[in-house]
């Protein structure tokens, strides 16, 4: 029986170190160092390729050999697209370092989730995963606003020691993502056990160990597959989490650019980014006092929040638009709690990462369409 608590704070410090960064705003930091909005949008595309690319592979791998690993490798890519990026000093060098900051990203995305509800259903507590992914999205939220704050002084003492930074925070990170212990319900099983390596991993003949994983990885893809094609109810949560969230991202982003054409300091800016991103947390946390509404009418309501937010954002008002992005915020990740305690009610434990990142998939490809729309949208208006 795993100790539950020790797990799941773990899961929140680790999540907390991921998060916290002196180079979030690491488009500022490029335009700082001389490079020109193309080229950063470039980047970001590299970025944005890699990730679909990566998405549910990072997924199947985390099913096939654990979800703990995968979250160590994670932090290992990440640390590696910063050290790239302290020597970098050409647009290649950038697109190399973002390709591993995305890695980073897909190999964390399905693994820390699947981890915590397998870790709760172990201890029959499976209940309470709503609670944990609403704590998560808090920490998300809360991290990415002090990540903004932080914008100026990563500006101040230079990108190499803003990059070193965080590279130590990363060693922190791998640190309380090694006591970490795996956690797998095996499918029909009686006794929900923690995880071991599959035979695989184990098996004394390279050549044997190779076919057998290349085997379990295929079929882990393929259940996937035939789970989404019987599942509609479950793809259906996907698209609709999938497309508010979009939307919400969309907004937050073009209000970055759109805010200081109001007559906002770049200094306020910062506190205004933070107060929008606030929202969200108010939603993780009040979506839990609501749980015996109807999906249908968490999702209605939280569309029309976020859909406000689009439209009070043409009015030029700061304060409108600030509050805007507020309620935006809040309907996104109240959805968001909701929806991920459903699907992972019905995932199948052995494709959980594999389905969390199909999740991700939907959402990759649903911003890929809306993100030149909204540009269209927002710089019309």
């Amino acid at each position: 029986m795993l100790n539950i608590k020790k797990q799941l704070s773990r899961l929140y410090l680790s999540s907390i170190l991921g998060n916290l960064s002196l180079t979030g705003a690491w488009v500022a930091i490029l335009a700082a160092r001389g490079y020109s909005l193309v080229e950063i949008g470039f980047a970001e595309t590299i970025f944005h390729l890699t990730s679909l690319i990566l998405e549910i592979p990072s997924g199947v791998l985390a099913d096939v050999f654990g979800r703990k690993n995968m979250l160590i490798v994670s932090s290992v890519m990440t640390m590696i697209g910063n050290i790239i990026m302290i020597f970098s000093g050409s647009l290649w060098t950038i697109c190399a370092s973002m390709v591993f900051q995305a890695a980073g990203y897909n190999f964390a995305s399905g693994s820390g989730d699947a981890l915590a509800y397998d870790s709760l259903k172990i201890n029959a507590c499976e209940d309470h995963y709503g609670k944990y992914v609403s704590a998560q999205l808090s920490i998300c939220r809360f991290c990415g606003g002090l990540s903004t704050l932080c914008a100026g002084f990563a500006l101040l003492i230079g990108h190499r020691a803003a990059y070193g930074i965080d590279i130590g925070i990363g060693i922190l990170q791998i640190w309380v993502l090694t006591s970490l212990q795996e956690a797998r319900v095996s499918q029909g099983a009686e006794n929900k056990q923690p995880f071991s390596a599959p035979p695989s991993v184990r098996t004394p003949k390279l050549h044997t160990a190779f076919r057998t994983t290349k085997r379990e990885l295929i079929d882990c893809f393929a259940a996937s597959v035939a789970f989404l094609k019987t599942a509609r109810k479950a793809v259906l949560f996907m698209f609709c989490n999938s497309l508010v969230g979009s939307i919400d991202i969309l907004l937050l982003f073009f209000l970055q650019a759109k805010l200081p054409g109001t007559g906002l300091s770049g200094f306020m800016l910062g506190f205004t980014l933070f107060f929008m991103e606030t929202g969200g947390i108010l939603g993780a946390r009040l979506i839990l006092k609501c749980w015996k509404l109807r999906y249908r009418s968490v999702f209605l309501l939280t569309t029309l929040l976020v859909i406000c937010g689009v439209l009070v954002e043409h009015s030029g008002i700061c304060w409108l638009m600030a509050a805007g992005g507020f309620v935006s915020a809040f309907g996104d990740d109240a959805l968001q709690v909701r929806t991920n305690t459903l699907l992972q009610d019905m995932f199948p434990s052995e494709q959980r990462a594999t389905l969390i990142s199909m999740e991700s998939f939907t959402f990759s490809m649903i911003m890929i369409v809306l993100s030149p729309l909204a540009g269209v949208l927002f710089s019309f208006w």
